[in-house]
């Protein structure tokens, strides 16, 4: 029985604490005065009274009721039913203004009311929630004290406050209050289940299924809450309904229904909450971040941004919603229905709250089943405590990674679910039942709504029963206030007095005297139902039918018979089985199989196995763990637990070594909740066996019976404690103690276990390492890191080296403490938990240092002897082949090469799976190299090889790699070249951690020296001493290895003053910008020069030191000068002054420019002072020089840097440019002007020109050509150029496809620079500017030089008044673009893993790196600049710092213009002039020495290669060196293994004595300095650099397509050969094949002529060809290679001198040559003779002009059948079919049929005659000018022949002729007309192609 009421509360307005504006509120009166024992009056309830705050009112408002909820401090709640009504009050203000009157003199005032109205609450404070009765009650004390009835208060409050009801039983009790009033009370039936009335379905009205749910789930993962309502009573409801719906969870935080607002602090707690608040205060709650707000009144539900709310699991959630829908909205369904039913309405409300209760039961019941079967109970006496094994429970529903779930469980709600209703023994409600007996019904009603909603109904009912177990009785009988309430009465009706003072004495009697009768009563002793709570069947019947796929039998057996091989000793089977077992265990079903499998190998809980069965073990049992997670939902570390102290190994000297020892590397061991797990399910199977022990047989009996399912122990365990627990109050005292202290002992003992079994996984096998303490959260006092990942592998070896090897001579004892530490912290935790006494928790505490003590003894012993272990046979480590000179830095360290991103060497893409491979990795001076062999058996006994030069690499970063067999995670390194090569490595766990720390060092020391000395190129041959001990070297050492050459000369010659330091360190390039233009004075000091004029050549340099000179004159750049015509130096001095250029010496001690070369071509009018005074407009002073002349245009390409930000120069400036002096800038504008102007007189067409002041004559001889290819060529360069600087208008056509030049992105419009440039180019007028009338002949025509400068720095230049220069601004792609297209280049070619997301494939990534798109740019300023020097006008390159892109436009123009640098003399003198000479930055751009390090790597020449390779593909045979020319030049450019690319600059090459090397002073032979030397020498022996496919055309100009669907990935980028590592070291590669020849021993001849030697015949002359791992071009080298080889093999054989390669190919070739001239065949590219895969595109027909005679020697007319059948201009490529004319042999063969045939040429052309020859062989028509003609004009290819019909004659056909003779041939693409000498003649042409036709 209960107390209905606790206390009767009257609270009124405090009218003497008037605050400012707020009122407060106090209690009058409180019966009973003294509190109850029970129940201690609670505080505050006057703020809860008028949460609003307490204020006076203007009129009297009607009486109000709701219910606040207090909690007190034990958690109980109170519920406060407060009933509030007005009484009139005085005003208080009224009095002050009288006092205050007197003083103030104030305009009219409101006047102030003379009444006021004061609220006043009456409060029942009740532990029992009755709404509607606290109602009724406060309602009758207020209609007494109203309506005067003859009742006293006191009587009444008496009664209320002694009534005493029961809680719980259904049972009704009827009560008065003697007011003449009768009520009855419904009590519940089980006062478990929550009274909700209608509450929910209420909350589910005002909000909507998804808010609830939302809220729902909010809830129950622990989110604050919050209601907002403008009434009160509603939002109580609201929260009621919230936990009614959360049942048969407990909300267990701050929970306040109503919150007063004087508390409004309280939102911002860090707890959870669920708190209701007037809508009043919504603006307060705004800036609550974290809160869910939910607006009753609104309907709205607010959750934050930050806010994540968990969901309840799919299908669940899905299938809730759909439920609740039918409950709430039932005509849903039928709404579409034609005829729908006419009754389908909802439930009265208060049945539909109950049905929504329902299904939120029901819900639970589904994420909760099967809960009972993962309770562990660990005492039943003398209370019974119970864990719950939270892993399992997710585990076996594979929902470890549910959110919502897992929140759940870990809530506080949740655990005090599991400690009410754990307990096996205890009365059982609603929720029990369904949990456990309706399973199976749940299950089916999954997918079935309909027939959820039947059960839901059901348990609807039981619900509603709960609450109304009888048919109501209309008993009620409570007196309502009478009609006239005090607002309703007539003013003259007097008001009811103030609420009375009530006699305390008289209410205190009432309830003295009840008190003392229940004292006298007999107890009610209500007997508690007690059952044993049922479990229901276990969760794996219905859980894992899943994933099939993993529990595949085939997998199982598998793994089986992999265990009995190990077992039965057949070790190769195993061996062979290993990697699918491996795979296999990545399933679950194959873990459990595997742990069930090895405990049947068990016996008497000991295994011995010898080693290798052992590793095998354990190698297993490592792969299985792996794969769990820390949390070990599957319960397989648990299963494994028993087995790792049971497998064991003896070692030598009597010690055993477990399988512990090497399973130690897994998160789960360190896992506080594993162990705890671990061991409380052991500690129940102890407990269980306790009981058994004692129980009687019938206990056994339903052991058998229920032995055929699957968990026996749990089931009993449970059953056990319950059948316990109803025996407990029947024993005697002394046998309860006995049971008490067996349990605890079980516990003790299992405690004493554990502290054993931890030490045995935590302790590491070599206690001296101490990984422990740092790697796991064993150190910290307090969390424990779950992210054990350590980096030793504790395999057969044993070694655990420590991770950062800073901690190496750390005591044992810090392990020992670290672990002593958690396994205490452990102890306590479980001991508190399952009531172990205080002593033998003392003793566990001293017993646990000792323990761990021991067992380190032990360890020490086995890691001694396991060290002693003959290692297992691991390959024995592969050593590379060194190259000459090249030495080890290191030894080979054991690793794993693992496989990256790329697939074909994993084999996914077919082949075998090379990688990952076994091996070593070795650091040499010059490289780091990979040689292993693959770990799969079946491709062991290959070799893979994988390096790259130390020098190439760009990025080193630690990795942790878990090895696929060893299932550990490893330390590794992943390391990337530039030369597209990435090395993903592990080290082996017998490679100690500071060994890698050592390699790492050794590695940047030789990637980053200190000098550029240090590279390999200069200290190859020397001791590796040098490279490892760098610090010792003198800080100054570059200056002692300087040569006697130009530096020193120079300082002699001039003086000290001239050179200002003693060693040049190049200005910091970064800070170019910002520095002032003088910066590059800094070094060299130009103030102090002596007078230039006494600096001529001859008079500066000594007789003695002109040796050095003449090194000068013989640099290649000289000997093209003279090639050039541009000026020879042995008359330099006398020379006659009519040549245009000359070479000038002013540089020749690098003062003028540091990065230029000695001498330099400027025009012949130019004295060297102004020379000097120029350079110092152009950045870096690099002043426009002329590096090439076109020898038939005469015009000069010119290269410069940008001229100076800051702009000291006026030159391109507007003339109001302020200027530092009144005439400085303008002079040197004029200079500048006269420069140019001068190489403009320089130009042939210039200078007759400017003799007429017409350009009527502007082409000169060489370029006359006719009118129609004019009109045709100029539109077309003004296009390009338009498209190039991104004009407004694009051109139609091609011209838009492909990508613009970037200019295009900023497009502004053209004419911001100049606004007449693409119109004058395009040959249109555009207005004058000044109107004068000599321009007009100039306008026509193009401009003498056009400047291709920077568009940033040309912006508001003026144009010159003549026009005879042009600007043309570009935007150039800076450093830094391309440094980042390459690095997307490099992950996009060898993307370090797999793709993550599969949109990312090659292309894309490719596409993203923009790296084509930079190749097209610079392609297309190139082509431009070509299309401008064959136009007759000199172009100057003027961008960035003159060193990137300037010289790659530059290079690529010479080498499309002339043809001489396509050769290879050619293409070394451009490298070697252009780009080494003229200063390309190659040590900085490729980040060579310690100095450059943070630059990074910029490929600016591999961009240049890249084009050229580009290039080469479209114009095969124009160049004599093949594609592995340019890969090799890629490859050692950045290798250092030469010292041709070293340097920024001949001054620095030059300073270290570089430049000139003497040719004899070459100690090594094998060394060679300079990579052409090589080359060359190479070239020599093979034919591996010849093109030869090489024909080239007299003077042909190449002009690629530049289109980015044009452009090619180069292979060089894709490419790999893991047989012999890089090809380009080809001393390597030669070895290699070597060693594998003899391997095979097969023919050496097979392979290359270098090998070659009269071995054995083969077996087989076949060989598998695998891709990425053979070298294909070597393996099948093309036909003509390997006929050299036979040739040379044949020599051999027959003992005769074999002959150079070059020589037998010549000697065929020219043999070739003139078997054609005696058969009068033409020789044109006679050479294709041999030539394979030769493209059918032979030349680009003038991809942007359409030239005729010029540039080509097949001379193309218009009329020429384009193949593409299109206008020509638009297809640049035709078919050449001239090129297979050498395949014929005699005439007679291959002409079938030929004569003359006019033939109507294309559109608007006239009839011409031509001479046809039809071609059997070749099935073709060709035609030719005339019969002796060799050259053929077109073919008509006759496979694209449709048909053959007579033709009629058409307008200009030949007169005079029978019209029969006509006929036509209609194909594929266009119909010819054709016209015989007469209609037989014609006949018979028509027969001959139709038998043609039909022979085909």
């Amino acid at each position: 029985m209960a107390r209905l009421a606790d206390y009767f509360v009257v609270v009124g307005y405090d009218l003497e604490k008037r605050g400012g504006g707020e009122g407060q509120g106090r209690i009058l009166q409180r019966f009973p005065e003294k509190d109850w024992e029970d129940n201690p009056f609670p505080q505050g309830i006057e703020l809860f009274c008028q949460p609003n705050g307490w204020q006076l009112a203007l009129e009297r408002q009607p009486p109000s009721f709701f219910v606040a909820v207090l909690t007190d401090i034990n958690s109980e709640r109170h519920y406060c039913a407060c009933f509030t009504f007005w009484e009139a009050v005085d005003n208080p203000l009224l009095a002050k203004e009288e006092a205050s009157e007197a003083d103030e003199d104030e305009g009219p005032v409101e006047p102030l009311p003379a009444q006021l109205y004061a609220p006043k609450s009456v409060v029942v404070v009740s532990r029992l929630d009755y709404t509607e009765v606290f109602r009724n009650c406060l309602g009758l004390i207020y209609t007494v004290h109203v309506d005067g009835l003859n009742v006293p208060l006191e009587t009444v409050i008496g009664n209320l406050l002694t009534c005493t009801i029961p809680i719980a039983g259904g049972s009704q009790r009827t009560i008065t209050l003697g007011a003449g009033d009768r009520q009855v009370i419904q009590t519940p039936i089980n006062d478990s289940l929550p009274v909700s009335g209608c509450s929910v379905s209420q909350l589910f009205r005002q909000l909507g299924i998804v808010n609830v749910l939302y809220l729902f789930c909010a809830a129950l993962t622990e989110h604050k809450i919050l209601f907002l309502s403008s009434s009160y009573q509603r939002l109580t409801d609201a929260c009621r309904a919230l936990l009614a719906i959360m049942f048969p969870l407990k909300y267990s935080f701050t929970y306040v229904p109503i919150l007063p607002g004087k508390l409004l602090e309280v939102l911002s707690t860090p707890t959870p909450f669920i708190i209701g608040v007037n809508s009043f205060f919504r603006s307060e709650t705004q800036e609550l971040l974290d809160v869910i707000i939910a607006d009753l009144d609104g309907g709205t539900v607010t959750i934050p941004e930050c806010v994540h709310i968990s969901l309840l699991p799919e299908p669940l959630l899905q299938h809730t919603q759909t439920v609740l829908s039918m409950v709430l909205d039932p005509e849903l369904e039928v709404a579409d229905h034609a005829f729908p039913p006419s009754s389908i309405q909802p439930s009265t409300q208060k049945i539909q709250d109950k049905e929504i209760r329902a299904v939120f039961l029901w819900l639970f019941a589904q994420l909760f089943q099967g809960y009972r079967w993962c309770l562990h109970i660990i005492r039943i006496h003398p209370e019974p405590v119970i864990r719950f094994h939270k892993a399992a429970f997710l585990g076996q529903r594979s929902q470890t990674e549910d959110d919502f779930l897992t929140k759940v469980l870990d809530g506080m709600a949740f655990a005090r679910f599991v400690s009410e209703r754990g307990p096996p023994y205890r009365p059982t409600d609603l929720f029990d039942d369904l949990v456990a007996n309706q399973v199976k019904r749940i299950r089916q009603e999954e997918g079935m709504p309909r027939k959820a909603l039947s059960h839901i109904k059901e348990l609807a009912e039981q619900l509603f029963k709960n609450e109304n177990p009888y048919p109501a009785v209309a008993m009620h009988k409570v007196q309502r206030p009478s009609e006239l309430a005090p607002q309703a009465r007539p003013s003259g009706a007097p008001t009811p007095a103030c609420f009375p003072p009530l006699d305390e004495v008289t209410v205190q009697l009432f309830i003295d005297h009840a008190n003392a009768k229940i004292k006298n009563a007999p107890p009610i002793v209500r007997p508690e139902l007690k059952s044993m709570v049922p479990s229901g069947p276990p969760l794996v019947d219905f859980v894992d039918r899943g994933n099939v796929l993993a529990n595949s039998a085939r997998r199982l057996e598998v793994v089986r018979n992999c265990i009995n091989y190990i077992f039965d000793n057949k070790m190769l089977e195993a061996k062979k089985l290993m990697p699918a077992v491996l795979r296999a265990l990545k399933g679950r079903a194959a873990r459990v199989c595997l742990t069930q499998e090895l405990n049947q190998h068990v016996l008497q809980n000991r295994a011995v196995l010898d080693d290798q069965q052992f590793d095998y073990i354990v190698r297993m049992m490592n792969c299985t763990l792996q794969d769990c997670s820390h949390m070990d939902e599957h319960g397989i570390a648990a299963a494994l637990l028993p087995l790792v102290t049971a497998f064991c190994r003896k070692l030598g000297g009597g010690i055993t070594q477990f399988a512990y020892s090497c399973v130690q590397e897994h998160m789960v061991w360190t896992n506080m909740q594993f162990w705890e797990a671990m061991f409380y399910s052991d500690v129940q199977k102890h407990i269980r066996s306790l009981y058994l022990e004692t129980e009687e047989g019938d206990t056994a009996n339903t052991e058998q019976e229920t032995s055929s399912s699957e968990v026996v122990p749990e089931v009993s365990a449970l059953e056990l404690a319950s059948e316990q627990s109803r025996l407990w109050p029947t024993l005697s005292k002394e046998l309860q103690q006995e049971r008490v202290q067996k349990e605890e002992s079980t516990v003790f003992s299992q405690a004493i276990h554990y502290a054993n079994r931890m030490s045995y996984l935590l302790l590491p096998l070599d206690t001296s390492k101490n990984r422990l303490l740092r790697n796991t959260g064993l150190g910290d006092g307090e969390s424990v890191s779950n992210s054990y990942l350590t980096n030793s592998i504790a395999g057969s070896m044993a070694e655990s080296y420590d991770t950062e090897s800073g901690f190496e001579d750390a005591e044992t004892s810090d392990v020992a403490n670290s672990v002593v530490r958690f396994i205490n912290r452990f102890v306590d935790k479980v001991c508190n938990e399952s009531g172990v006494t205080n002593d033998h928790l003392k003793a566990l505490h001293t017993m646990i240092p000792d323990i761990v003590q021991m067992h380190i003894e032990t360890l020490d012993a086995v890691h001694r002897e396991s060290k002693r272990l003959p290692p297992i046979q691991k390959p024995k480590l592969l050593r590379p082949t060194l190259l000459p000179g090249e030495e080890l830095v290191m030894d080979g360290m054991r690793v794993h090469l693992m496989s990256d991103g790329r697939e074909e060497a994993t084999g996914l893409m077919g082949g075998p799976p090379l990688l990952p491979a076994e091996g070593a990795i070795f650091l040499t001076t010059y490289r780091l190299v990979f040689k292993g062999t693959p770990i799969d058996p079946l491709v062991g006994e290959q070799i893979v090889t994988r390096s790259f030069p130390v020098a190439s690499l760009t990025k080193e970063k630690r990795i942790s790699v878990s090895l696929p067999m060893d299932q550990f995670l490893q330390e590794g390194l992943q390391l990337r070249s530039c030369t597209f090569q990435l090395m993903k490595v592990a080290f082996d766990e017998e490679v100690a951690s500071d060994l890698a720390e050592v390699f790492r060092k050794h590695l940047h020391k030789l990637r980053y020296p200190q000098h550029v000395q240090g590279t390999f190129a200069f200290t190859v041959g020397q001791s590796t001493k040098l490279v490892v001990e760098h610090k010792t070297k003198d800080k100054n050492q570059s200056l002692k290895t300087l040569s006697k050459n130009l530096v020193k000369t120079a300082k002699r010659t001039i003086g000290r003053q001239y050179v200002t330091r003693k060693k040049y360190t190049p200005p910091t390039w970064e800070s170019r910008s910002s520095m002032p233009s003088e910066m590059d004075e800094d070094e060299i000091s130009v103030c102090e020069e002596p007078d230039q004029s006494s600096l001529t050549l001859s008079s500066t340099i000594r007789s003695s030191d002109r040796q050095t000179m003449s090194n000068v004159v013989e640099r290649a750049c000289c000997r093209d000068y003279q090639r050039l015509g541009l000026g020879t130096l042995s008359n330099s001095l006398t020379r006659s002054k009519n040549e245009p250029f000359r070479i000038s010496t002013v540089n020749r001690m690098y003062t003028v420019c540091r990065s230029y070369p000695g001498l330099l071509i400027v025009p012949q009018s130019v004295p060297d002072s102004t020379i000097q005074r120029i350079s110092r407009c152009y950045r870096q002073n690099r002043f426009p020089v002329v590096c090439w002349r076109n020898s038939r245009t005469k015009a000069v390409l010119l290269r410069s840097a940008g001229l100076h930000a800051k702009g000291v120069v006026g030159f391109f400036k507007s003339p109001n440019a302020p200027s530092a002096g009144p005439s400085q800038a303008d002079s040197t504008s004029l200079e500048q002007e006269k420069y140019l102007q001068a190489i403009v007189s320089s130009m042939p067409s210039y200078s007759e020109a400017s003799g007429r002041n017409t350009l009527s004559h502007f082409t000169s001889a060489h370029m006359s050509s006719s009118d129609s290819s004019d009109k045709l060529r100029q539109p077309k360069i003004g296009a390009l150029m338009k498209q190039v600087m991104g004009g407004k208008e694009d051109m139609p056509g091609t011209f838009s496809r492909g990508g613009k030049w970037g200019s295009i992105r900023g497009s502004g419009r053209l004419s911001a620079y100049n606004p007449d440039v693409g119109n004058r180019l395009a040959g249109k007028d555009s207005p004058q500017p000044n109107g004068g009338p000599a321009d007009t002949f100039f306008r026509q025509h193009r401009a003498y030089l056009y400047i291709i400068g920077d568009k940033a720095q040309l912006k508001g230049g003026k144009q010159d008044s003549f026009q005879q220069w042009e600007l043309v601004p570009i935007e150039v792609c800076d450093v830094r673009q391309v440094k980042n297209s390459f690095k997307k280049l490099m992950k996009a070619c060898v993307p370090s893993s797999p793709a993550s997301e599969p949109t990312m494939t090659f292309h894309r990534c490719l596409e993203e790196s923009d790296w084509m798109g930079l190749l097209h740019r610079v392609l297309q300023v190139s082509v431009l600049v070509v299309e401008l020097l064959d136009q007759g006008s000199s172009v100057m390159v003027s961008l960035e710092d003159g060193w990137d892109v300037t010289t790659q436009v530059v290079s690529l123009v010479q080498l499309l213009s002339d043809p001489y640098y396509r050769t290879f003399d050619g293409f070394r003198l451009l490298v070697e002039k252009e780009w080494l000479s003229f200063g390309h930055r190659f040590s900085h751009r490729g980040g060579q020495t310690l100095a450059s390090q943070g630059s990074g790597f910029t490929p600016v020449f591999l961009q240049f290669l890249d084009c050229v390779h580009q290039i080469h593909l479209q114009f095969p045979m124009e160049f004599e060196f093949s594609q592995f020319y340019l890969k090799f030049l890629a490859y050692h450019y950045v290798s250092n293994r030469f010292r041709t690319f070293l340097l920024d600059s001949d001054y620095e090459r030059i300073e270290l004595g570089v430049l000139y090397e003497e040719k004899g002073e070459r100690k090594n032979p094998q060394v060679c300095k300079s990579v052409w030397d090589y080359i060359d020498r190479l070239h020599k022996k093979t034919p591996v650099f010849y093109n030869y496919m090489f024909a080239p055309e007299d003077e042909e100009v190449l002009k690629p397509y530049s289109y980015v669907s044009n452009l090619k990935v180069w292979d060089l980028y894709t490419e790999e050969t893991l047989a012999e590592g890089p090809s380009f070291d080809w001393e390597l590669a030669r070895s290699t094949r070597q060693e594998r020849v003899s391997e095979e021993s097969s023919s050496g001849s097979s392979d290359r002529p270098d090998t070659s030697s009269s071995a054995p015949t083969p077996k087989s002359h076949r060989r598998i060809v695998w891709p990425c791992y053979d070298n294909c071009s070597r393996t099948l080298p093309d036909a003509i290679t390997k006929l050299l080889q036979e040739v040379q093999a044949l020599e051999c054989e027959l003992g005769q001198v074999s002959e150079k390669w070059k020589e037998t190919w010549d000697k065929i070739k020219t043999t070739q040559r003139t078997e054609t001239k005696l058969e009068s065949r033409h020789s044109f590219s006679s050479s294709l003779l041999m030539s394979s895969n030769l493209s059918h595109q032979r030349r680009s027909q003038g991809v942007y002009l359409q030239e005729s005679g010029v540039g080509s020697s097949i001379n193309l007319n218009q009329d020429f059948e384009v193949s593409a059948g299109s206008t020509p201009h638009a297809t640049g490529r035709t078919s050449t079919s001239t090129l297979y004319s050498q395949f014929q042999s005699t005439e007679s063969e291959n002409r079938s049929y030929e004569g003359i045939l006019y033939k109507k040429g294309a559109l608007l052309k006239p009839w011409k005659p031509r001479w046809f020859v039809l071609d059997k062989t070749k099935h073709q028509l060709r035609y030719y000018e005339s019969r002796k003609d060799k050259e053929c004009k077109g073919v008509i290819e006759l496979a694209e022949v449709e048909a053959v019909n007579t033709g009629v004659p058409s307008m200009g056909a030949p007169k005079h002729i029978d019209e029969k003779a006509f006929f036509d041939l209609k194909t594929t693409k266009r119909v010819y007309n054709f016209c015989a000498e007469d209609s037989q003649n014609a006949q018979l042409w028509m027969d001959s192609v139709q038998s043609c036709l039909s022979d085909a």
